[in-house]
């Protein structure tokens, strides 16, 4: 299970943006996690784009409506269970994420004002469905490669 929240100033990111982000960010997400592409897992990823009014966003210390267009702000936050999210593969989410935007947004390169932030949600504070979920359950599903099923075992100690 996975939630990505986009927060970009209103009108930032139109209609069809969106479509392919609704897509490509899941898959950001989605490969590093489950070892390949596998669409089945997709329905476990949430896309949240939430937009906000230039006077209610600031970088720098300057509301982005005194700042002018040149301050792209956004900020993607990444929520994922608990498993096997060393350091190289949360740097290969934050990568695909930003790629992702860059592409959506017709840019040859994120801007520096892109944030992405990375979060793991504990084993057992994760719940949907009427009950609390965990990654150990989904690992039978056939979605995730056996090796990342052996990686998220050792890092849970499962």
């Amino acid at each position: 299970m996975t939630i990505i929240t986009v927060h970009t100033p209103k009108g930032r990111l139109g209609l069809e943006q969106r479509r392919e982000l609704a897509e490509t960010l899941t898959d950001a997400v989605l490969v590093p996690e489950a070892g390949r592409l596998a669409p089945a897992a997709r329905v476990g990823f949430q896309v949240h784009f939430v937009e906000r009014e230039p006077d209610m966003m600031a970088i720098g210390g300057r509301l982005l409506a005194d700042a002018g267009p040149e301050a792209d702000v956004m900020a993607i936050d990444v929520a994922v269970m608990d498993a096997a999210w060393q350091p190289d593969v949360r740097a290969e989410v934050i990568e695909r994420v930003l790629a992702a935007m860059a592409a959506a947004c017709g840019t040859v390169a994120p801007s520096p004002a892109w944030w992405v932030t990375f979060r793991v949600i504990d084993e057992g504070s994760w719940g949907s469905s009427g009950g609390v979920l965990s990654v150990l359950s989904l690992l039978g599903s056939g979605v995730f490669t056996e090796e990342r099923v052996k990686a998220v075992r050792g890092a849970l100690g499962a």
